[in-house]
This record gives C-alpha cells, structure tokens and sequence, in this order.
C-alpha cells in the first residue's frame, strides 16, 4: 500500500490486442483490481487527475483504459455497438486477471451495468456514477446535434464550446464562482474539440440503445450508484432510476455537482469509492 500522503508512482502504460482492437490501458498501484470506464469522447486519464492516485493510496491496484473510439485504442471509423464495448471491458478485466471492481461514469456507467449483468463473473462489485438506463428525447437530441456539426464539418468558436461544455457539465453553484468558471473555461478551452471518426461512432450509440431499466432487477453484484444533483448532461432522476430498478443497491448524490461532479468534488465521489470498493473487497 502506497503510504499517506506519498504520491502514488506514475501509470504504467501498456497495450494489448483484445476483442480483435488494439486497447490501451495504464495500470498503478497493488491490490484489489478496480477498473475505470470513462464516458464519452473522454480518455481514460481524466481519471488519473483525482481518483486514481485516492484509489492506490487507498491500497487498490487502478487501472484506466481507452474505450473503443478513442486513441491509441483502435477507433473503429466504421462504427460499433455497446455490446462491443462491453465485450472490449470483458477482455480487458480477463487479460488483467478476473475479477475485478469495476466503477463507471456516464456511458462507462452503462457499459459497467451490461457487464456485470452479462458476466458476472468478471465483476465483484460495481460502482456506477452519474448513469443511466434508457435514453432521453434530450440526450438523444443532443447526440443528433453533435453528429450534424461533425459531418457539416463545423468547429465552434473555442470560447463557445469552452462556454457550452461548462454549462452542459457543471453545476450552476460552481459557476457561480467567478474564478472558478475561469479556471473551467481555460480547462475546457486548453482540450479543445474532437471531431473524429472514432468519437461519432461513440456519439451514434444512442439511436441504438434500449430502455434497460427492467433488465437491470437481473444485476446480482454489489452496487453503488452515485447520482450528481446538477446533472444537466443525463439528470440525476436517471441515476436514481438505475439505483431503483438493481436490487440492493447502495444510492449516494453529491448535492452542486454537474456530470462533472467526480471532478469538482474529488474528495466527495473518492470517499464514496473507497468506502464501497473496501466493502466488497473485504467481503
């Protein structure tokens, strides 16, 4: 176990041919295997910013990954399904060594709830944050939108999608806060917009995807759902249904948090990993 306040040592970055796609992943820390999904069009490193080194400090081995879609892992220009991005994380957790702790935000969230319903003997515990079982005209709508700009080859101005991506991701408490919109708006900005191939194969997912809702009652590993009540991006009655529909689940909401919230409330989202994940760890 990394020791209290020591900065747990640098990813350990490796690649590996899986599910017929090249998928790239960086690994730290020893202990329990915990897998991280990220969302869509983000790399696996934005965990890396808060909740990774918490996790091996906490005495977790961590590892991240990019999705299909998202280099270095193979884009897939193409197109693909959800259920080949569940079949990518089954891979992976059998490469690493089965079973793992498996945590999900956003669609990393959904592709966590079809694994552990599919192979449960992948998972031992689940932690799923800022998710959703069925998809909202909303969501839907806002997918149609990105879609159209990527093929009209259209590029927003950059204080713009900085402007939109904030108010879309974040709670209004902390855009109150002048310097912390800055702070966000400079973030954002510095990333700048993905328009390739591989992130419209992720953002075409939605016209495809089902009400699942009742399905998950067949969810039988542990679980945490994690709802962040400013959600502007998937709203939080979205998590809240998910936590109702799997039985037995443990539901937590970060109250001024966006979609975000892993992000603006590290120490908030980490805690509740941790307690959950040496939960089911020590059972």
């Amino acid at each position: 176990m990394t020791a209290a306040g020591r900065r747990p040592a640098p990813p350990r970055p490796a690649t590996a041919e899986l599910n017929g796609i090249t998928v790239s992943y960086a690994e730290s820390g020893e202990g329990p295997l915990v897998l991280m999904i990220m969302g869509t069009g983000s790399p696996g490193r934005v965990w890396q910013a808060h909740q990774v080194p918490a996790l091996v400090r906490a005495g977790f081995r961590v590892v991240t990954f990019d999705n299909r879609g998202i280099p270095p892992t193979s884009e897939c220009p193409d197109g693909f399904t959800l259920a080949d991005m569940v079949d990518d994380t089954a891979a992976l957790i059998e490469h690493l060594g089965a079973p793992a702790l498996v945590v999900g935000t956003s669609l990393g969230a959904r592709i966590a709830q079809e694994l552990t319903l599919s192979r449960p003997d992948l998972v031992r515990g689940v932690a799923l944050l800022g998710t959703y079982g069925r998809v909202t005209p909303l969501v839907s709508a806002f997918s149609a939108g990105e879609l159209a700009l990527i093929d009209a080859g259209i590029e927003l101005p950059g204080d713009y999608h900085a402007a939109i991506t904030a108010k879309q991701n974040l709670s209004p408490h902390t855009l109150a806060d002048d310097r912390a919109a800055r702070d966000w708006l400079d973030v954002i900005g510095f990333g700048g917009q993905t328009r390739s191939a591989g992130l419209r194969a992720q953002l075409s997912l939605p016209e495809r995807e089902e009400n699942r809702l009742a399905a998950y009652a067949g969810i039988d590993r542990p679980c945490l759902v994690v709802g962040f009540a400013d959600d502007q991006t998937l709203p939080v009655q979205l998590a809240r249904e998910v936590a109702e529909a799997v039985p037995g689940s443990r539901y937590a909401e970060v109250e001024r948090a966006g979609h975000f919230g892993y992000l603006e409330h590290p120490e908030t989202v980490n805690e509740l990993l941790i307690d959950f994940l040496r939960g089911v760890a020590g059972e």
